[in-house]
């Protein structure tokens, strides 16, 4: 039976990939910062629901939405604790620090692995092209060259299965 993971699965795939991941990091990272980030990266979820991530670009004032959905869910907690977890949600999102381009890497190569097991998965049904995937997903070098050097790897087996198009 094939089906998404969802959000509660996600998180725990990504927590546990940057614990096991963190060494190859393109720079140190402080490993208790990514892991907060990565459990709280898509709570905005709760409020704006999953998009494809290649569709993004595509949603208008996904942006804003996400924002408002940051400022609405964190705001339910404690002001110390909203500010907190809103500073991580921000950080994540502008991958300015090593530990937000870390975790980004790790985020978006959770998908390149289920893709990869999934004998294409979203890739296929939604006609994705290997230049499209490494277009978008070339910022992962940033936060780790294994892990980018592991998605091309995985991307090139795709075509080579004739799962995907150049």
């Amino acid at each position: 039976m094939e089906r998404r993971e969802n959000s509660a699965e996600h998180s725990w795939q990504v927590v546990l990939m940057a614990i096991l991941l963190h060494e190859h990091a393109s720079e140190p990272v402080d490993l208790l910062r990514v892991v907060r980030m990565l459990a709280v990266h898509d709570v905005v979820e709760v409020d704006v629901g999953d998009t494809f991530h290649y569709e993004k670009a595509d949603r208008e004032n996904l942006a804003e939405l996400e924002a408002k959905a940051a400022k609405r869910i964190f705001g339910l907690l404690p002001a110390d604790q909203a500010e907190e977890l809103t500073a991580l949600w921000e950080e994540f999102e502008g991958k300015q620090s090593p530990e937000s381009r870390f975790a980004t890497a790790v985020d978006r190569f959770v998908a390149f692995i289920m893709n990869h097991h999934n004998e294409g998965g979203t890739w296929v049904k939604h006609g994705v092209t290997a230049a499209q995937i490494l277009d978008l997903n070339q910022h992962i070098g940033n936060g780790s060259p294994a892990i980018w050097d592991a998605a091309q790897e995985l991307v090139a087996n795709a075509v080579e299965a004739g799962r995907i198009k150049p």
